[in-house]
C-alpha cells in the first residue's frame, strides 16, 4: 500500500531537485557569458550627440507617494535637456494629499519655464499600465523617459541615453538601479546585492548575447514607436514592463542596455515592502509566461533564445520548488522506505549543492564587476539568502494565484523617502497593518524545527545547513512581518 506514495513523494524530490539545478546552472551561465563578452574587449564607443534633440516626455506615475513625489519632481526638473524640446508628464491616480504635494511642485517647474502636464485619473484602470497608456494618447515625445517614484534620475540621464537610439532597432534603453540607501539596514543590503547582480551580470549577459531582456520598469527610455508598433501598454499582466519588453522583441525590436548608466533609486526599508514588491513581481512574471511563452517557443527564433527566454520567464518557480525540497524532507526522514538510496542522495546533494552556490555566486561576481572591493560586501549573501527562503511562502502564494487567474490588485511598495542621510518610516502612512502572513512563516520555522530534528535522528546531518537555513529565514521574515505590521 506504500509504493503509490513512495513513487510521488520520491519523484516529486526528485523533480524538484533537477529544476532547482537548472536554475542554478544557468547563474553559472550568466558568469561566464559576461566573462566572456568582457574578454573579447571593450564595448562600442558611445554614439555621438545627434545635431538636433529629439522631443522626450518624462512620463512620472504616481499613487499615494507623499514622501518621493517632490524628490521626483525635482530631480526631473533639473534634467540637462533642452527645455524646448522636453515633456514632463505627471500621471497621478493619489488618492491622498499626494496630489497638493505634486500641484505645488509643478507650480515651481512651470516657473521654471518647463512644459508640465498634469493627468489626474479618480479610477486606477490599469493599474500603471493604463497610467501610461492615457500618457500616451495625450505626449508629443518621439520617446519616453519612465520613472517610478522611488527614482531620482541624474541630470545628464536623457544625455547619456537618447543618443543610442541612433540605432534604428532599438526599442528601449534601459539604465543600471543605484541605491540611495543600501547601509540604511541589513535588509537593504541584501536587497542590494540581488539588485546588483541582476544589473551586474545578468542583463549585461543578455544584451552582449543577443538574448532576450526586459525594460525595468523604471529608469528606462521607449522609442514611442516601437510602444505603438509591439501593441501599447497592457494590463493583463502586472509586470506590464515584462510584457511590453517581449511583445516588442517578437517584433524585431532591440532592448539595449547600458550598465554605465546609473539611476539611483530607494530601496524598501520594510519587510512587508519587500513582500509585496516581489509577489507583485512573482504574480506579473508567471502572467505573463502564460501570455507569452507560447508566441516564444513558436517564434522563429534559436532555440537557445527560446530557452534563455523560458528560464528568465519562469524564474520565480524557484521558490515553489524550494518549498517542495523542504516540505517533503519530513517523510523522507521519518519514513525509512521512503528515503531514496544512498548513492541517489549523494547525486541529488550535489546537484542541490550546485543549484543553491550558482545564485550566490552571480551575485558575488555582480559585486566584483561593479564595485572596487565589492567583494567585501560579500558576507551580505548569508542574509540574502535567509530573507530568501523567508519569503518563499509569500511568494508562492503569488504564483498560485497568478496560475488560478485571480486576485489582479497592483500592490503598490510604500516608500518613505529614505536616502542616504537615513530616515525612518515608523509614524508614517502607508506601513502594511496585516500580520498574519508573518504568524505563518513563523509556523513554516517551526515545521523546519522539526525537520532539524528528524534528519538529525535519522542521521541525515547532510541537510542540516539547509535547514538552519530556512529555520532562521521563516523564523527572521515572520517575526520582522509582525513587528512592522504592529509598530507602524
Amino acid at each position: 500500500m506504500l509504493w503509490p506514495i513512495h513513487t510521488v513523494i520520491r519523484g516529486l524530490y526528485m523533480v524538484a531537485v533537477i529544476g532547482l539545478f537548472l536554475y542554478g546552472i544557468n547563474a553559472y551561465i550568466m558568469i561566464l557569458l559576461h566573462w566572456w563578452s568582457r574578454r573579447r574587449g571593450p564595448r562600442a564607443q558611445p554614439p555621438k550627440s545627434p545635431p538636433t534633440w529629439p522631443m522626450v516626455t518624462v512620463q512620472l506615475p504616481l499613487y499615494n507617494e507623499r514622501y518621493v513625489a517632490q524628490r521626483l519632481l525635482e530631480a526631473v526638473g533639473a534634467l540637462d535637456y533642452p527645455t524646448e524640446r522636453l515633456e514632463i508628464q505627471v500621471l497621478d491616480d493619489s488618492s491622498d494629499d499626494t496630489t497638493d504635494i505634486v500641484a505645488d511642485a509643478i507650480a515651481k517647474l512651470r516657473q521654471k519655464g518647463l512644459t508640465v502636464v498634469y493627468l489626474h485619473r479618480k479610477e486606477r484602470l490599469g493599474f500603471k499600465a493604463g497610467a501610461l497608456a492615457a500618457g500616451l494618447e495625450q505626449m508629443a515625445g518621439d520617446f519616453v523617459a519612465i520613472f517610478d517614484a522611488d527614482f531620482v534620475p541624474a541630470p545628464d540621464f536623457l544625455r547619456q541615453t537618447i543618443p543610442y537610439f541612433d540605432d534604428p532597432r532599438v526599442a528601449v534603453v534601459q539604465a543600471r538601479w543605484g541605491h540611495l540607501n543600501r547601509d540604511h539596514s541589513l535588509l537593504t543590503l541584501a536587497q542590494s546585492l540581488a539588485i546588483d547582480g541582476h544589473f551586474g551580470v545578468e542583463q549585461s549577459a543578455r544584451c552582449w548575447g543577443n538574448l532576450f531582456l526586459s525594460f525595468n520598469g523604471s529608469a528606462g527610455v521607449w522609442r514611442t514607436a516601437a510602444i505603438h508598433d509591439a501593441g501599447g501598454w497592457g494590463s493583463d499582466t502586472l509586470t506590464e514592463d515584462l510584457d511590453l519588453s517581449y511583445r516588442a522583441q517578437l517584433r524585431g525590436w532591440r532592448i539595449l542596455y547600458l550598465p554605465h548608466v546609473v539611476c539611483l533609486a530607494e530601496l524598501p526599508v520594510l519587510i512587508t515592502a519587500l513582500k509585496s514588491q516581489q509577489r507583485r513581481w512573482a504574480k506579473g512574471t508567471t502572467q505573463t509566461a502564460i501570455k507569452l511563452l507560447p508566441q516564444v517557443l513558436r517564434a522563429p527564433l534559436p532555440i537557445w533564445v527560446k530557452y534563455q527566454a523560458c528560464i528568465q520567464l519562469t524564474s520565480y518557480l524557484i521558490y515553489p520548488l524550494i518549498l517542495t525540497v523542504l516540505l517533503l524532507l519530513v517523510p523522507l526522514f521519518s519514513i525509512h522506505d521512503l528515503a531514496p538510496p544512498t548513492a541517489a542522495l549523494g547525486t541529488l546533494g550535489v546537484a542541490f549543492g550546485l543549484a543553491t552556490f550558482g545564485p550566490g555566486s552571480m551575485l558575488i561576481y555582480g559585486q566584483h564587476v561593479l564595485y572596487p572591493a565589492g567583494w567585501r560586501r560579500a558576507w551580505g549573501l548569508g542574509v540574502l539568502m535567509v530573507l530568501g527562503i523567508g519569503i518563499s511562502w509569500s511568494i508562492c502564494a503569488a504564483l498560485g494565484s497568478a496560475l488560478w487567474g485571480k486576485g489582479w490588485e497592483f500592490e503598490r511598495t510604500p516608500k518613505f523617502g529614505i536616502g542616504a542621510q537615513g530616515g525612518a518610516w515608523k509614524e508614517k502612512g502607508y506601513a502594511e497593518r496585516w500580520p498574519w502572513g508573518g504568524v505563518f512563516e513563523i509556523g513554516l520555522g517551526c515545521y523546519c524545527a522539526w525537520t532539524i530534528w528528524l534528519a538529525w535522528d535519522s542521521a541525515q546531518q547532510g541537510a542540516l545547513p539547509f535547514l538552519l537555513l530556512a529555520l532562521f529565514g521563516f523564523w527572521v521574515v515572520g517575526v520582522l512581518t509582525v513587528l512592522h505590521t504592529t509598530n507602524g
